[in-house]
C-alpha cells in the first residue's frame, strides 16, 4: 500500500505542486505585511485580487491534477503498469481516491484560509476579534459546523467516486459497444437519482421536496449525521463496484 500510495501522490503532485508552492507563498508574503501593516490600501486590495485569483487557478489545477490521477488507472501508458501490478484492484483504487481528497483539501484549504484573511482586513475587521468571538460561539453552532464540514467531504467523495465508477463501466461494460457515451452518461444520471431516491429514507427528519423525477430532502441539525451516514454508504458501494469492475478485463 505503501508504494501504491507514493504513485498516486506523485501523479497528482507534478501537475499542482508547483503552483500550490507559489500560491502559498504569496499568500505568505501578503499576510505577512499585513501583520506589519505594510500594505497601504490599493495594495490590500491587489493582495485579495490576486489570491482570490491564485484560488481560481488552484481549483483548476486540481482538476487537472486528478484527471492525471485517473488517468493512471484507465488510460495508457500509465495504465499499464496499474493493471499488472500484483494485489487486489481495491488497493490502488484507495490510494488514488485517498490522494485525490487529500490533495484538494490541503490545496484548497491554504489559499481560501489567506483570501478571508486579506478580505476580513481589507474590510477593516479586526482578525483577532473575529477569531475570538467565533471561539466564544455556541459549542452547538461549532459542532453542527464541523459535521457540517464533514458532509461537504462526503458529498464530494461521492461525486469522485461516480465519475471513476462511470470511467470503470465505460472501460469495462460499455467499451466498443454502440453508443458507449451516451450509456456511460446516463449510468452517471442514474447514480445521481439514486442517491437522490435513497435520501427519501432520511423525509422523517427533514422536509421533502420534489423537482420533477428529482426528490430533495432539507435536513436541519437532528438530519445532518445520518444524511452523512448515508452518502459515506453510498461512496462505498460505488468504491466496491468500482474495485470489483477494475477486478474484470479492463480494455486500456
Amino acid at each position: 500500500m505503501k508504494a501504491q500510495f507514493k504513485y498516486a501522490f506523485s501523479a497528482g503532485l507534478t501537475v499542482r505542486g508547483g503552483t500550490f508552492a507559489v500560491i502559498l507563498l504569496m499568500n505568505l508574503v501578503f499576510i505577512l505585511f499585513g501583520v506589519f501593516g505594510m500594505l497601504p490600501f490599493a495594495a490590500n486590495v491587489t493582495a485579495v485580487a490576486l489570491c482570490g485569483t491564485g484560488v481560481a487557478v488552484m481549483m483548476a489545477l486540481n482538476l487537472v491534477g486528478d484527471i492525471a490521477i485517473a488517468r493512471r488507472m484507465f488510460a495508457a501508458p500509465g495504465a499499464y503498469l496499474y493493471a499488472l501490478t500484483p494485489v487486489p484492484r481495491w488497493k490502488p483504487l484507495l490510494a488514488s481516491v485517498v490522494a485525490m481528497l487529500a490533495a484538494d483539501v490541503v490545496t484548497m484549504t491554504f489559499p481560501i484560509l489567506g483570501v478571508t484573511w486579506l478580505s476580513l482586513r481589507l474590510a477593516g475587521e479586526s482578525i483577532g476579534a473575529v477569531v475570538w468571538d467565533s471561539i466564544r460561539g455556541n459549542a452547538s453552532d461549532w459542532l453542527f459546523g464541523l459535521w457540517f464540514i464533514a458532509l461537504m467531504l462526503a458529498g464530494y467523495l461521492f461525486i469522485v467516486m461516480v465519475i471513476l465508477f462511470c470511467a470503470a463501466m465505460k472501460k469495462s461494460v460499455f467499451y466498443q459497444k454502440p453508443a458507449g457515451g451516451l450509456l456511460t452518461a446516463l449510468t452517471a444520471l442514474g447514480a445521481f437519482y439514486v442517491h437522490g431516491l435513497s435520501s427519501l429514507l432520511l423525509a422523517p427528519l427533514g422536509v421533502v421536496e420534489r423537482w420533477g423525477w428529482w426528490f430533495l430532502v432539507t435536513v436541519g441539525r437532528t438530519g445532518i449525521i445520518a444524511y452523512l451516514f448515508l452518502v459515506l454508504i453510498q461512496a462505498a458501494a460505488l468504491f466496491a463496484a468500482t474495485a470489483r469492475l477494475m477486478e474484470r478485463k479492463m480494455n486500456i
